[in-house]
């Protein structure tokens, strides 16, 4: 009814399931259901990298150290009475030397002379299949760490074979897809994903010093908000209605810090059914964060100094190197420039000086947009417009890129100002760094009537075709109604800030499993 898989026909698969059915015959289980180590091998190597250990006489007597570790046979050689191997746990490696006299196989207790320990070994253990090792601990004549083993447990026979281990994983479809061998294979990534996790925990610990509590909010949604995206939608059978896979946090966030949860945050996962490309992943983490009686100033200041607290705990230093020719420092502060003043530093435009038609002239020159999505564009969507292409590509350094037009989100504080507010400008900032937008944050609108208003705005865009304008959410405008108190928020890429903080390319290099195409 189902066919077998591809590999099932692979020679290499068909010799593995005959040496793990001679195992079993043997009477060793393959496939145990627990083995501790004594010691990580990174501990081990760390613990012996400057001190005398003794040799292999020693070892083999049992005069020095006895361990164990675990991990993964990546490499194995014989060489007579001794055969050498690497075995791997995570991202180290550590030799491993078997004897023909002095190493036994668990379980293979009374059929040593049919079958003696080294040559099971060699005749029925691959590359790639799990050990635990025991033995003592010495440094060979050329300095290296290697533990005598003495007994070796079989783990996990694997039934198929690792990546050759020069050409490695050389398609980037496969890495993605198959993660599990690209952690295997190659340990700079391995170490990349340990250090995503660092980051996550530091983040987590910045954020709970400063007074701000941890939640969880709903991922499904009966209707979505937060953000100007198109969403996925999915469906309830018990209620038999669609619902929507979140684009956002803010909304839900919102409505506990009316609540009286005055600082809060969420890191979570965001689906938008948009592009692929090397910044965005249509699943992706973001974290967002709300501090009542802030506003948009006092956040700029806590994230610029999560950054640059964030690269010294890392790397001991604010200076980041992101490419051969190009190094950022995250010491704060960081420049802050108007998205006016911006236009005119980095595109040369006095957007005061400039009415509509000018905007859309110099637009049609420069932007991807139809005339016809040019010509619909209000004042404050020609200056976003503009500055999205003119603008960014400059803003290799920290930017806080302040004071935008209303018409770039519906759901921020109209200035302070009387004059900026006359232009119809809000106290949004968006945070640059190496050409990417890498946080966005508002003084947030807590005026009932003005969010109706512009959520209306919204709705109305939304019922004239804009897929990605926002819907009305009548609960978060009764929420708004019963007063929440003047409030900062921000959303943080966490996978564009991982990027930067590891320098990768793309951020297929810094998930666990991007959204391939079914061809990779």
């Amino acid at each position: 009814m189902f066919p077998e898989p591809d590999y099932h026909q692979h020679e290499e698969f068909r010799n593995r399931s005959l040496k793990l059915a001679e195992i079993r015959q043997l009477g060793i289980d393959p496939y145990p259901a627990k083995y501790t180590p004594s010691i990580a091998i990174e501990a081990l190597l760390n613990k012996y990298k400057d001190k005398e250990i003794g040799h292999s006489e020693e070892a083999a007597n049992g005069s020095t150290e006895t361990v164990s570790v675990a991990g993964r046979l990546i490499l194995f050689r014989a060489m007579g009475k001794n055969a050498f191997a690497h075995v791997q746990d995570g991202s180290s490696r550590i030799q491993i030397m078997f004897n023909r006299d002095l190493t036994k196989v668990a379980g293979l207790n009374g059929k040593e002379e049919e079958l003696p320990p080294l040559k099971f070994i060699e005749k029925k253990i691959d590359l790639g299949d799990i050990l635990g090792i025991e033995g003592n601990v010495f440094r060979t004549q050329k300095g290296e760490i290697t533990i005598f083993a003495k007994q070796v447990t079989l783990l996990c026979k694997t039934l198929l074979p690792l990546p050759d281990k020069h050409s490695g994983l050389a398609d980037a479809g496969v890495r993605h897809r198959k993660r599990w061998l690209d952690l295997i294979s190659n340990t700079d990534v391995f170490q990349r994903f340990q250090l995503r996790s660092r980051i996550l925990h530091k983040i987590r610990d910045y954020f709970a010093r400063h007074g701000f509590l941890e939640v969880e909010t709903p991922i499904l949604h009966h209707i979505y908000g937060g953000a100007e995206a198109r969403p996925f939608i999915a469906h309830l059978n018990a209620l038999d209605q669609d619902m929507y896979l979140r684009i956002a946090l803010e909304l839900s966030l919102k409505k506990l810090v009316v609540g009286g949860m005055e600082r809060v945050f969420e890191i979570g996962k965001i689906f938008r059914n948009e592009g692929i490309d090397r910044t965005h992943n249509p699943e992706f983490t973001m974290l967002e964060a709300y501090a009542a009686y802030w506003d948009y100033n006092d956040m700029m200041i806590f994230v610029e100094k999560l950054f640059e607290e964030l690269a010294l705990a890392l790397y001991g230093t604010t200076k980041i190197r992101v490419s051969e020719t190009v190094e950022i420092d995250l010491k704060a502060p960081w420049t802050r420039l108007s998205m006016k003043e911006s236009l005119k530093t980095y595109g040369d435009l006095d957007i005061d000086a400039l009415s509509d038609e000018e905007m859309r002239e110099i637009l049609k020159k420069k932007s991807t947009l139809t005339p016809e999505q040019i010509r619909a564009l209000s004042r404050g969507l020609l200056i976003s417009h503009l500055f999205q292409d003119l603008v960014e590509p400059h803003l290799i350094q920290p930017h806080h890129i302040i004071d935008h037009p209303i018409e770039t989100t519906p759901l921020c504080k109209l200035h302070r100002e009387p004059k900026l507010r006359l232009e119809m400008l809000v106290e949004r900032f968006e945070s640059f760094i190496n050409g990417n937008e890498i946080c966005n944050s508002y003084s947030e609108l807590n005026d009932p009537e003005l969010q109706r208003k512009l959520l209306l705005q919204q709705a109305e865009k939304r019922l004239k075709g804009d897929e990605e304008a926002h819907p009305l959410d009548e609960e978060f405008i009764e929420a708004i109604c019963q007063g929440m108190p003047p409030t900062a928020g921000v959303g943080i890429g966490i996978d564009r800030l991982i990027m930067l903080l590891t320098n990768s390319p793309t951020i297929k290099e810094v998930l666990f499993f991007p959204l391939t195409r079914p061809e990779e």
